[in-house]
C-alpha cells in the first residue's frame, strides 16, 4: 500500500481556499501514485478554529466543502480532518472514497491545556470505524488520541488494524519533536501496525507548526519522515503482506483498558480500485529535521511570514536602534517577506550614540533592506516645554525617559496608517517577563517577532543567522544593551546580568519553579526575589503587547494567564508599585 502524507499549510477560516488546497494535493499524491493520501488534523477549517466553530453557518459550510473534495476521491482515497456536527460537533476525520464519505471518525480525547481549548468547542467521540481498503485493515485517530496507550488505536490494533492513520495539528516548541517521534515510534511497536503521522505546517496567530511528518513500522523503525517547516508530500510504501509483529500481551492490556472508552467498531469495506497501474517509482524520504537554533529561526520566520501574508500584509517597518533585539528582528523579516519588503527606521535623540546610528545602518546595508531617518529631537523638547510646568521641582526620571520610545512608536505608526505597513515591534522574551519596555512605546506593534525569545537566545540566533549569510556585526553582538534614554544607561542598571536573568526567568515562567526550588538550582536568593517580583507586577503590560510566535513550551498569552490583579507572591514579599520603565 502507497500512503502520501499531504503536510500542507491551511488558512483558519478559508474554507474555499482550504478546499482547493486539499484537492490540489490530492492530484499530487494520484501522480505519486498513491493508495491513500491523509490530510493534517481540521485541515478544512484550519487549526485551531476556535469559536468559529460555534457558528452553525460555518460548521454547515465546512460539511458542504468535505462533500466536494469528495468527488476528487476517483482512484484514490483520502482522509481529511473537519468539525463535524450530529447534534453536538466533532473534530472529525472522514475517510473518503470513489466519491463519497465513507467512514467519520470522531476525535476521542481532547486536549484542553496549554493552548489547547478543546472543551470548549467539542463533544469527544465514541465511534471507531475500521476501514478494509484492499484487503488492508486501516485504524484512523485525530492527534491527541495517539497519546494515549489505551486509546482508539490500541483499541483498533486489536480489532485488526494493521494500518493506524493519526491526523495532526501538533504545535510547534522547542525539544518537543525528539519526545513526540519517540511517542509515536513506541506507539507502532506496543501495536505492532504501521503508523502514519501526518501534521499540519504553517503559522496562526501565536502558533506555528512544524510538520515532521513520519511513518514508521510494526517494530517502531523509521520509514519516512518529512521536513521540518516546508510544505511537502511524504510518500512511503507499506507491505502488509509480510507477518506483522504483533505484541499480543501488551496490545490486550492497552486495549482493555481502552474498553472504558465505550469505543462502537463498525465495519466499512472499501474498493481501492487503482486499476492495477503500475506505480511510479519513489525513494523512502528520510529528510534530517532541523535542530538547535536552526529549527528555531526556521520557527520564527515561518510564524512571521504566515501572520503577514495571511492577513495580506505586504511590508513591515522596524525602528532600528542599532541593538542586537533589532538586528535579529529584522533579519527574521528579510528573511520571510524579503528584504524589498522591510523599511527600517532610525529616530535618533540627544542620547542616541553614533556607534548605533552606524550599526543600524550596517545591519540594513548587510540585509539590503531600505533605511529612513527621523530625528526626534523636535518632538522632544516639545514635550519637555509642554510638561514643564507640572514637572517643575520633581526629579527627572522614566516619564522623562519614556517620552522617547513613545514619540518613535508614534511616528512608525504615523507610516504604518499612511502605507499600509505593519509595525514589527522588537522587545525580547527577557524585557517583556521583567516589564523593560514602555507601554505604547517600545513594546507597541502589530507583531512582536522575539515575544518568546530571551536575550540569550537572541544571540544565540543571531549567531546562527550569520551562518547563512552576512546580517549582524560582531560588535552589535559584543556592546552592552543599552536603551538609550539617558546618558550612559545599561540595561544592568536595571536588570541582572542576562546569563543570570534568563535562567531564573525559564525556571519560573516555564517550569514554574518556586522561589526556594530556584535557589536550590543554584541562583542568588536575592536575585530570584528581585527577578520574581519584577515579572509578577509586568502582568498589565503583557496584556496590552502584540501576538508573537511561539518557540518554549510556556509562551506568554494562551499559555499563560495570570491575573493582572493578584496578590499572591511566591517569595512572600507584595508586588511592588506597578509602573512603567
Amino acid at each position: 500500500m502507497r500512503i502520501a502524507l499531504a503536510q500542507v499549510n491551511p488558512t483558519v477560516g478559508d474554507l474555499d481556499g482550504n478546499t482547493r488546497l486539499v484537492q490540489e494535493w490530492i492530484d499530487k499524491a494520484k501522480l505519486a501514485g498513491a493508495d491513500i493520501v491523509c490530510f493534517p488534523e481540521l485541515v478544512l477549517t484550519g487549526y485551531p478554529p476556535e469559536d468559529l466553530v460555534l457558528k452553525p453557518s460555518f460548521v454547515r459550510d465546512n460539511i458542504a466543502q468535505l462533500k466536494s473534495i469528495a468527488k476528487a476521491t476517483m482512484g484514490i482515497s483520502a482522509v481529511v480532518g473537519f468539525v463535524d456536527e450530529e447534534g453536538d460537533i466533532f473534530n472529525a476525520a472522514a475517510f473518503l472514497n470513489g466519491g463519497d464519505i465513507k467512514a467519520v471518525f470522531h476525535k476521542v480525547f481532547l486536549p484542553n491545556y496549554g493552548v489547547f481549548d478543546e472543551k470548549r468547542y467539542f463533544e469527544p467521540g465514541h465511534r471507531c470505524p475500521i476501514v478494509e481498503l484492499d484487503g488492508v485493515r486501516i485504524g484512523l485517530s485525530v492527534c491527541e488520541d495517539c497519546w494515549f496507550p489505551s486509546g482508539p488505536m490500541a483499541w483498533e490494533a486489536h480489532h485488526g488494524a494493521e494500518v493506524l492513520i493519526n491526523i495532526n495539528g501538533s504545535p510547534y516548541h522547542y525539544g518537543k519533536r525528539a519526545p513526540r517521534e519517540a511517542m509515536i515510534a513506541g506507539r507502532a511497536a506496543d501495536y505492532g501496525a504501521f503508523l502514519a503521522w501526518v501534521n499540519t505546517v504553517g503559522g496562526q496567530d501565536e502558533l506555528v507548526f512544524d510538520g515532521n511528518s513520519v511513518v514508521f513500522d510494526p517494530h517502531g523503525r523509521l520509514l519516512a519522515h518529512a521536513a521540518s517547516f516546508v510544505e511537502e508530500l511524504l510518500v512511503c510504501d507499506v507491505d502488509t503482506s509480510q507477518p506483522m509483529h504483533r505484541p499480543v500481551e501488551k496490545l490486550r492490556r492497552e486495549s482493555e483498558a481502552a474498553e472504558r472508552l465505550e469505543l462502537d467498531v463498525t465495519e466499512v469495506q472499501v474498493d481501492g480500485s487503482t486499476g492495477g497501474k503500475a506505480k511510479p517509482h519513489i525513494e523512502q524520504r528520510l529528510a534530517e529535521p532541523l535542530e538547535g537554533a536552526a529549527e528555531i529561526y526556521a520557527a520564527v520566520v515561518l510564524g512571521t511570514h504566515d501572520y503577514m501574508r495571511k492577513q495580506g500584509f505586504e511590508k513591515v517597518v522596524i525602528g532600528m536602534s542599532g541593538g542586537v533585539d533589532s538586528a535579529l528582528t529584522a533579519a527574521i523579516a528579510c528573511d520571510a517577506l524579503g528584504a524589498q519588503n522591510v523599511i527600517g527606521v532610525r529616530m535618533p535623540s540627544r542620547h542616541t550614540s553614533t556607534e548605533s546610528l552606524d550599526d543600524a545602518g550596517l545591519v540594513a546595508e548587510s540585509l539590503g533592506m531600505q533605511l529612513m531617518d527621523f530625528s526626534i529631537e523636535p518632538p522632544h523638547k516639545g514635550f519637555e516645554e509642554i510638561l514643564a510646568p507640572i514637572f517643575r521641582g520633581t526629579k527627572p526620571g522614566v516619564a522623562e525617559e519614556n517620552l522617547q520610545p513613545r514619540i518613535r512608536s508614534t511616528i512608525l505608526h504615523a507610516l504604518s496608517n499612511k502605507f499600509g505597513y505593519i509595525v514589527l515591534s522588537t522587545g525580547n522574551k527577557s524585557e517583556l517577563a521583567t516589564g523593560y519596555g514602555t507601554l505604547y512605546g517600545d513594546i507597541a506593534g502589530g507583531y512582536a517577532v522575539l515575544k518568546d525569545i530571551t536575550k540569550t537566545t537572541v544571540y544565540e540566533l543571531c549567531r546562527y543567522r550569520n551562518t547563512l549569510g552576512p546580517a549582524i556585526p560582531e560588535r552589535v553582538m559584543t556592546k552592552p544593551p543599552s536603551a538609550e534614554l539617558k546618558p550612559g544607561q545599561k540595561d544592568t542598571d536595571s536588570l541582572p546580568p542576562y546569563d543570570q536573568l534568563d535562567p531564573i526567568l525559564i525556571g519560573y515562567i516555564e517550569d514554574d519553579l518556586s522561589p526556594e526550588e530556584l535557589v536550590a538550582a543554584g541562583h542568588q536568593p536575592e536575585t530570584v526575589a528581585r527577578v520574581i517580583q519584577l515579572v509578577d507586577r509586568s502582568e498589565y503590560k503583557r496584556r496590552q503587547a502584540p501576538p508573537g510566535v511561539k518557540i518554549t513550551e510556556r509562551a506568554f498569552g494562551r499559555d499563560r494567564r495570570m491575573p493582572i490583579v493578584n496578590r499572591y507572591s511566591p517569595n512572600g514579599v507584595r508586588p511592588a508599585e506597578k509602573r512603567d520603565r
